[in-house]
């Protein structure tokens, strides 16, 4: 029995050193907001509650340098990003953009963004229905 503990803590310390890259950059030169107005109350509702999993600058909780949560933390923004990424806005053809923007107004009429599993964290990303609104709003009038 203390041989298979100490293998399992083997594991746990090793797997401590395959690390997934971070989500931070400070390159903005493809941000949505060089060419869309995004008014200043919802580039705060972006940043709390929806910018760590669709923009490239992810600010990252204490239990995220720990495996296999990271690896979980990682994959997840990263497929958040694959269906929008605020911080690659102007890359995206017109195609995509429609497409996206249709994506996000259903998203948001159906209250389905942010998810409940990151909500059950980070509970100040928890929208209002009137954040709701200013968001869905704001998506109408990029189009």
């Amino acid at each position: 029995m203390k041989k298979i503990l100490l293998a399992i803590l083997a594991v746990v310390v090793l797997i401590q050193f395959i690390r997934p890259e971070k989500n931070n950059s400070q390159n903005y030169s493809n941000d949505i907001s060089k060419v869309v107005d995004v008014p200043t109350e919802v580039q705060e509702i972006l940043k709390t509650s929806c910018n760590d999993c669709h923009s490239n600058n992810t600010v990252y909780p204490w239990y995220s340098e720990i495996a296999p949560i990271s690896w979980y933390l990682a994959s997840h923004v990263n497929e958040g990003k694959e269906h929008l990424n605020f911080s690659e806005w102007t890359v995206y053809n017109e195609n995509q953009k429609s497409h996206i923007i249709k994506d996000i107004e259903e998203e948001l009429e159906e209250q389905k963004m942010p998810l409940k599993s990151y909500l059950i964290i980070h509970k100040d990303a928890k929208m209002t229905e009137d954040q709701y609104n200013t968001l869905l709003n704001w998506v109408k009038t990029i189009k």
